[in-house]
């Protein structure tokens, strides 16, 4: 008979869920066993002793909440007799002994890359075309109407044909044509041109652009990217110049091509739009030439994501992705733990796993200095669970991060990167961005992720320009629910089907097929998201 609830750990005073639980039932796991006091929604949790108002709730084997009112054993607990606590923590590692599994079977695997003269290894061939400010946008969706039909990368949406249709049924006076079948790529090689528009640039703080200008340099030395086209105004904070000088800091070579135009200095429009037509058409011919190869498991970049969290998302996807990044940092690889909102009450945990003390340092550092931005403006990292993430059992959000952290496995923590640094270091690493879906995304491929794992319970369809952005599910009702979004399905964890391990691997597999080009549903949508972070209060 399948298991009702879940224990996590031998020190936790409350159980998950895993099916609705009547109330007056009992339930077991293992030798403990449980009377209902209400009903208790699947992912939610239920109480395993009597609480007093001020008495701590564990999962996890971790402190993730308070009582703030009597809870009778078996009750459910909810926002309104829990609130958010955390465990404290110091800059002082503890070492902890670490057994990552065994991935002898995966060191010898490959995936079909694109070889940079980098040495980086690109899972997709784009070419780039960015605005250094604001101002330059709307030249960015002009080249971009140039481009992309003409070039063969449209496509016809059946939106439009909806609309169509329904004017067809509505005006009979006259006909119109269907959609012309999409033209044939001119450069079958290249997976597409991106184009990026965003509202920064000028305005704000120079720290502001100096952070916009190594975001966009990250983009642009990304392996996923042959070269960049890059429209300026020419007065505004983030100037070429910046944007070269991080370029440099990522490769001191330039080795990429970067076509830069400024429009102050190009006088009419025209003059700087037909100049970055010619020029980016040239050298996309260049661009066409790469061709995939082999390449082993170690160039690989994999960001680790989770978005629309349910109250399974600790418990299958998110392991299952956590066992995947230890695979892939013992084959020699990296991966990216973002996210730092929803690491708050785990951090001690991250720190006794830092190989060094200097990492654990500047890991409490980072965590402080976010900390104290957010109480600035009257919030707090307890603030990060979404209206979703509590109806679906993320009740505070030391639960949430109690969860989320198991993206990252059980390896040690080679290196500690700041936004937007770019990874550099094999293994895994533990990045400072916001929990905001988008804004973590961009900031993971900013960062070099060639491939960005997402898991979700509730469904999200986000995607990135660059990268493939591989939506896996927590729970098999949400896979078939949302098919058209979600790529992989975790759910058989919970019900006990599949093993944490057996998942991992099956996505581990899956994952070398979309880095050798295997499109994901949000390439197929073309959900291209992209939100610099400003480094306000984002959580």
């Amino acid at each position: 008979m399948p298991n009702t609830v879940l224990h996590l750990d031998p020190r936790d005073n409350a159980l998950v869920a895993l099916v609705p639980l009547a109330a007056g039932g009992v339930v077991h796991c293992g030798a403990l066993s449980c009377t209902v006091a209400e009903p208790i929604p699947a992912k939610h949790k239920l109480a395993l002793r009597d609480f007093a108002p001020g008495d701590l709730v564990y999962l996890y084997g971790m402190v993730v909440g308070e009582a703030v009112a009597p809870i009778a054993r078996g009750a459910l607990l909810t926002p309104r007799n829990i609130r958010h606590r955390a465990g404290d923590y110091t800059a002082t590692r503890h070492p902890v002994a670490i057994a990552p599994p065994g991935a002898s079977a995966w060191r010898g695997r490959t995936f079909l890359g694109y070889h940079r003269a980098d040495g980086q290894v690109g899972t997709r061939n784009y070419w780039l075309v960015l605005p250094l400010v604001f101002c330059e946008n709307r030249n960015i969706e002009r080249l971009r109407e140039a481009f992309e039909e003409e070039l063969g990368y449209g496509s016809p949406s059946p939106y439009r044909r909806q609309v169509r249709n329904l004017v067809r049924a509505q005006t009979s006076s006259f006909a119109l044509a269907e959609t012309a079948p999409a033209t044939a790529r001119v450069f079958p090689h290249i997976d597409g041109i991106r184009f990026l528009t965003h509202p920064g640039g000028c305005g704000g703080t120079r720290q502001d652009a100096q952070a916009l200008c190594g975001l966009l340099a990250g983009y642009i030395h990304h392996p996923n990217v042959a070269g960049a086209t890059v429209l300026s105004l020419g007065c505004q904070n983030a100037q070429a110049s910046m944007l070269l000088d991080e370029l440099r800091a990522r490769d001191p070579e330039l080795r990429k091509p970067v076509l830069l135009f400024d429009q102050q200095q190009s006088g009419r429009d025209s003059v700087l739009m037909t100049r970055a037509i010619d020029e980016t058409f040239a050298a996309l011919a260049g661009a066409n030439r790469a061709a995939r190869a082999p390449a082993p498991l170690d160039a690989l970049t994999v960001g680790l994501k989770c978005g629309g969290s349910d109250g399974f998302s600790g418990i299958s996807a998110n392991p299952a992705i956590g066992h995947l990044s230890d695979l892939v940092v013992a084959a020699g690889g990296r991966t990216l733990l973002s996210e730092f909102p929803e690491l708050h009450g785990v951090e001690q945990e991250l720190i006794n796993r830092c190989a060094t003390e200097g990492l654990a340092q500047k890991f409490y550092d980072l965590m402080h200095a976010y900390q104290a931005r957010a109480r600035a403006v009257g919030s707090g990292f307890e603030a990060n669970p979404s209206p979703g993430n509590i109806a679906d059992g993320l009740t505070t959000d030391a639960i949430k991060s109690a969860g989320a952290a198991r993206k990252g496995g059980v390896s040690l923590i080679r290196d500690v990167i700041d936004y937007p640094q770019y990874a550099t270091t094999p293994g895994l690493n533990l990045q400072c961005t916001p929990g905001n879906d988008v804004e973590c995304v961009t900031a993971q491929v900013g960062a070099g992720a060639s491939l960005v794992l997402f898991t979700t319970g509730l469904g999200t369809p986000t995607g990135n320009p660059i990268a493939p952005v591989v939506k896996i599910s927590t729970n098999s009702a949400l896979a078939a629910r949302m098919d058209d979004i979600v790529d992989f399905d975790a759910g058989p964890i919970v019900t006990g089907e599949s093993t944490i391990a057996q998942c991992a691997e099956k996505l581990l597999e899956f994952s070398l097929e979309v880095a050798s080009g295997r499109p994901t549903k949000a390439e197929i949508l073309g959900q291209n998201d992209f939100i610099p972070w400003k480094r306000g209060v984002s959580l």
